[in-house]
């Protein structure tokens, strides 16, 4: 990667399929000049506002920004919130394989910005029905076969109820699988190829650790239990640490300013898939997610990297 221009790579013949919690994310950016007089709060004058895809959604965004042909699997509601989602994904070139779900609202998450600093989150959210996640599951079964990655992003809002039996599926047909996990057991995604939890993800399934060594230990024990090939930690500051049978590589952090974390582990998965989609060894592939993970983090809100700002900045 010495001497600078452009790598290349056949990112635009990758193929990968997201699943996970669809939602989408809505910002009110306003001024503040004033305390309201009915409670200690700020006022904010809306000025301005912007929609952008959540969630698994903003994986998807990640990886048709690299270029890679992404489809998207995923549940909203009937709603104007989901239309938004479709729309965006039409957009953004992303392959819509949504389940619509009458009995429940989009999940939204709603972000008041005021002078630059994000004053409030609201949360509009509901579990999705099971015959809508059981149909999901049958979609699932179709579209294995059409894609080279898949990539599961579990935000525990109830998408990946079968999210064992679709990663056995996928891994029964070949393909490589990542998974971005959410809560504490981690037997779910046994099989998988690649797990990327962060720093406290981690420490909620296997403890504290008081040492590199004792992290190294606890991290190839779960590896190993899951029947991993890999797992990826990001460790915020301290960078990331792939862990493999073979060996442990650390990258340390790209030096930022950090503006907004939100959204840093979706562009990891993201860039981490469609790299290892080009035929990449995995620890190049680490580095080069490890550095989209660096330029996301200074952008406000969910946001994706271009090929631009990943390979020519």
């Amino acid at each position: 990667m010495a001497g600078g221009g452009r790598i290349k790579l056949d990112i635009n013949s990758v193929r990968i399929l997201v699943a996970g919690d669809v939602m989408l994310d809505r910002y009110w950016f306003g001024d503040v000049s004033r305390i309201s007089p009915e409670a200690p709060v700020p006022v904010v004058r809306i000025e301005r506002n912007e929609e952008r895809l959540g969630g698994a959604a903003n994986v998807a965004r990640n990886t048709a920004t690299l270029g890679a042909r992404t489809s998207l699997l995923g549940i909203t509601g009937q709603d104007e919130a989901g239309e938004t989602v479709k729309r965006l994904l039409e957009e953004s070139g992303i392959v819509s394989c949504l389940h619509p779900d009458r009995t429940i609202s989009t999940t939204v998450k709603l972000r008041v910005i005021g002078r630059q600093q994000q004053l409030l989150r609201v949360d509009f959210e509901n579990e999705p029905s099971g015959a809508v996640i059981t149909d999901k599951f049958t979609l699932f079964q179709q579209l294995v076969n059409e894609h080279d990655i898949i990539i599961f992003s579990d935000y525990g809002k109830g998408a990946l109820t079968h999210v064992r039996d679709m990663i056995s599926l996928a891994r029964q047909s070949g393909r490589t699988v990542l998974v971005d996990p959410k809560g504490d057991d981690y037997s779910i995604y046994a099989g998988a190829t690649v797990l990327t939890p962060n720093r406290p993800e981690l420490r909620m399934v296997v403890g504290s650790w008081n040492s590199e060594e004792q992290l190294t230990q606890k991290a190839q024990t779960l590896r190993a239990s899951l029947g991993l090939e890999y797992l990826l930690l990001t460790r915020s500051e301290e960078g990331v640490s792939l862990y493999a049978e073979e060996f442990v590589h650390h990258i340390p952090a790209i030096a930022r300013e950090v503006y907004d974390v939100s959204g840093a582990g979706d562009t990891v998965v993201a860039t981490l898939g469609a790299m290892i989609g080009t035929g990449m060894d995995v620890r190049e592939a680490v580095n080069i997610a490890n550095r989209a993970a660096g330029i996301v983090v200074g952008k406000l809100g969910t946001g994706a990297v271009t090929p631009e700002e990943l390979f020519d900045g």
